[in-house]
């Protein structure tokens, strides 16, 4: 109980980011997400893949089999619309946007050790910056309605990657459950796409 307090207190002081009781006993803090980010959140070998395409991007959570990346508060409601105009609309994808009433375990502090599994920082947030400095988001509009300058990584980017690492690792992940097929060569099938290899 004592660390779960510790827990919810550095993130209070040290990042001024809301934080809502463990649901439960055993239960670790939580986040509350769209106030002052937002969360997208994909298979952990999804993540991986996007963090080695060098995609700028904010802070990055592990926690289980699953990867958090940080966003600009607000830019959960921009997903589905920008999936769609990318062209990801009709497709299946493992990738959740977290906006406004929402939480997220809180991973230990940087420097932190915790139970096993505990959620953790792959990239942590820095005290003391702007959210906005560091979390992708979209261009905004400055007070004369003209085109402000994008502050943080670029969301549409990002985005676009981490569904095209789902994509790819949901259509490896089926390739390895059935096994490679007889014969020279195969066909993935999917709403989106037809991938041949030999």
């Amino acid at each position: 109980m004592a660390a779960r307090a510790a827990v919810a207190r550095w993130y209070g002081t040290r990042l001024g980011w809301p934080v809502a009781g463990p649901a439960g006993p055993g239960e670790p803090v939580r986040l509350l997400t769209g106030i002052g980010f937002d969360v997208l959140e994909l298979p952990a070998d999804a993540g991986a893949a996007v963090l080695r395409r060098g995609v700028r991007t904010g802070p990055v959570a592990l926690h289980g089999d699953r990867m958090r990346l940080l966003v600009a508060a607000g830019s959960a409601d921009e997903v589905p619309g920008l999936l769609s105009w990318l062209e990801w609309g009709g497709v299946t994808l493992d990738l959740v946007a977290v906006g406004a009433g929402g939480r997220m375990p809180a991973p230990l502090p940087p420097g932190w050790t915790g139970p096993r599994g505990a959620a953790v920082w792959l990239r942590p947030p820095a005290p003391g910056r702007e959210p906005e400095s560091e979390l992708p988001g979209l261009p905004g509009t400055g007070a004369d309605g003209h085109p402000g300058r994008v502050r943080g990584p670029d969301l549409v980017r990002l985005l676009d990657t981490a569904a095209t690492e789902c994509h790819r690792a949901r259509l490896l992940r089926t390739n390895t459950r059935t096994g490679p097929p007889t014969g020279t060569g195969y066909v993935y099938e999917c709403a989106a796409c037809e991938y041949a290899a030999d």
